[in-house]
Order: structure tokens, then sequence, then C-alpha cells
């Protein structure tokens, strides 16, 4: 996959397996995980294979999670993007859009994730002509719940996972779908 974009302060591009240690920082962290289901990598080859998995789904749809890269200093912060949900039901839906993304707790509270939502919607209404974009979040997590609602994600409904958890399903239109 060829794909890199870059925002004022952020670069993004497909992950690769030299991404692994700082995956595994930010994923091993439980903050990071309190509400993704809280179970923390425990191991740098977990991380490796997330790697793997998301880019067999560039091959595959075309598109993915990327990794997100300060400009300034070239650090890995986390990854974004989008990503085609082929492989489970997610509030009964399958084979559709979803954005999303997970930060390093150190790069929480800069705008990091704000910035990237807005880049990333953009892309792809823009250049991907997807009709709807959905994301979800856990219904507790009010810094990413506010995230979606600032950058133009409407708030459709809670529901229930698997386990009972209970979680939020956000969508947006593309602002040019006629």
């Amino acid at each position: 996959m060829k794909l890199i974009l870059e925002t004022e302060r952020l670069l993004f591009r497909p992950l690769e397996l030299s991404d692994a240690d700082g995956m595994f920082a930010m994923d091993n962290n439980p903050e990071v995980h309190k509400y993704l289901w809280q179970t923390p990598t425990q191991t740098i080859a977990e991380s490796i294979k997330i790697i793997e998995y998301v880019r067999s789904q560039y091959e595959r749809n075309a598109i993915g999670r990327f990794a997100t890269i300060l400009k300034e200093t070239g650090e890995f912060i986390g990854w974004t993007g989008i990503k085609y949900i082929d492989d489970h039901v997610e509030n009964g839906n399958t084979n559709f859009y979803d954005y999303g993304y997970r930060l390093n707790e150190k790069y929480w509270g800069k705008g990091y994730a704000t910035e990237a939502s807005i880049a990333w919607l953009a892309y792809g209404f823009n250049q991907m002509k997807i009709e709807i974009m959905n994301a979800y979040t856990h219904s507790e997590n009010g810094a990413s719940n506010h995230i979606l609602q600032k950058v133009g994600m409407n708030f459709m409904e809670e529901y229930l996972d698997k386990d009972g958890v209970l979680w939020k399903w956000w969508q947006m239109e593309n602002p040019k779908r006629e």
C-alpha cells in the first residue's frame, strides 16, 4: 500500500513491522485499554500479529488503520484511519466503513485525534467516495465521544455488545452525497 497522508502536525502511513515497539508501548498501557475490552497487549509478538492482520486488510480492502507519526519528531503516536469492517458484526452491521483511532496516552489532550479525524473523514468522503462513515465508542469514553461529535459525526444510538457492554454508534453521511 503506497498511500501517505499528512496534516500540519501528523503523517499517516501504512503500518510496518518496525512499528511493533511503538504499538506495544501503546497497547500495553491499561489506561489505553480502559474503554477497549480491558485487555492490554502482553507481548511484542501480539503487536506484530496485529500489524500483520492490518496489513492483510490493506490487501483485501485497499484501506485499514495507519501508523500516525508526529512530523516534528518522527515518533509513532498511535494509529488512525478507516477500516472496512468485514470480519465481524457490530451493532447488527457488517461490510461497512468505520473510522477509528488509538493514541498512546502521552499524546492525549493535544488535539491529535481531532486533527487526524478531520483528515481521515475528508479522505474517506472525497477520495474514497464513501457514502456513510460509521464509528463506535464505549459509552463512557467521554473524550472520544466528544471528538466524534466535534468533527461532525452524529450519535445514532446506544447498543450492547455480546458481553453486555454499552457502546455508542456514530454515523456521518458524505456531505457531497446526492
